[in-house]
């Protein structure tokens, strides 16, 4: 079968555990996906050396999710160690101290840095557990996402569910929306709980969807990826 062409839309979570197992993957999906997401959990199996092999060796997109929080000297100074490897995407959490830092820590380098709103694993129990103030998901996580934008970030991380309400802020006007939790119809959700199809999510303002287990799972990873990229398509 013939791949579809490539849709930088579409981000693959490399959420395997190690290096080599992210670049089999990256070499079965083949020219069809672009762009990948590099997380904390393959950080110990070679993720940075993978991050830099795909995008020097292999001409791919990467997004670092590293979602980086610590006081604004130490973010500032990992963001500009970060930058260095030429790479595309990063994640910190949204609060404003955060973001300052890893803005002036990127310097003139074109990253891209993204802010954590709430994670899409996260409901309000999980808020009351954590000392969140009240308040519904949906609000909360707008108001960060205004807060994050206005203290500098080129984008935010937000659920699909949120992305309309973000997109219509006066923060967001030519930023960018990254979603996660972002579920083909038919799979299994697994620990996401605010989810939407692919095509939903890009209807309702995200400019990139990531999805990471409907593909790496599934029994023909290539197979899948070009189902989630013929829904992107069909938007």
């Amino acid at each position: 079968m013939t791949s579809p062409p490539s849709d930088d839309r579409l981000i693959v979570a490399l959420d395997v555990p190690n290096a080599l197992a992210g670049l089999k993957l990256a070499e079965q999906l083949g020219e069809s996906v672009n762009f990948y997401k590099i997380g904390l959990g393959m950080l110990t199996g070679g993720g940075l050396a993978l991050a830099n092999e795909l995008k020097q060796e292999h001409g791919k997109r990467i997004f670092l999710d590293m979602k980086l929080f610590d006081i604004g000297a130490t973010v500032e100074s990992a963001v500009r160690g970060l930058a260095q490897f030429d790479l595309d995407f990063l994640t910190v959490h949204g609060d404003p101290h955060v973001v300052r830092a890893a803005a002036e820590g990127k310097g003139g380098k074109d990253l891209k840095i993204l802010a954590v709103t709430v994670l899409t694993s996260l409901e309000r129990g999980d808020l009351d557990e954590a000392m969140i103030e009240a308040g519904a998901v949906l609000d909360i996580t707008v108001e960060r996402a205004a807060r994050a934008l206005a203290a500098g970030a080129d984008g935010v991380i937000a659920s699909p569910r949120e992305a309309a309400l973000i997109r219509a802020l006066p923060e967001a006007q030519g930023k960018l929306i990254v979603t996660p939790g972002v579920r083909p119809a038919g799979a299994a959700l697994g620990d996401q709980k605010r989810v939407a199809t692919p095509a939903a999510a890009l209807a309702d303002g995200a400019d990139h969807i990531v999805v990471g287990r409907p593909i790496w799972q599934a029994e023909d990873p290539a197979a899948a990826a070009r189902a989630v990229l013929d829904e992107i398509a069909a938007v």
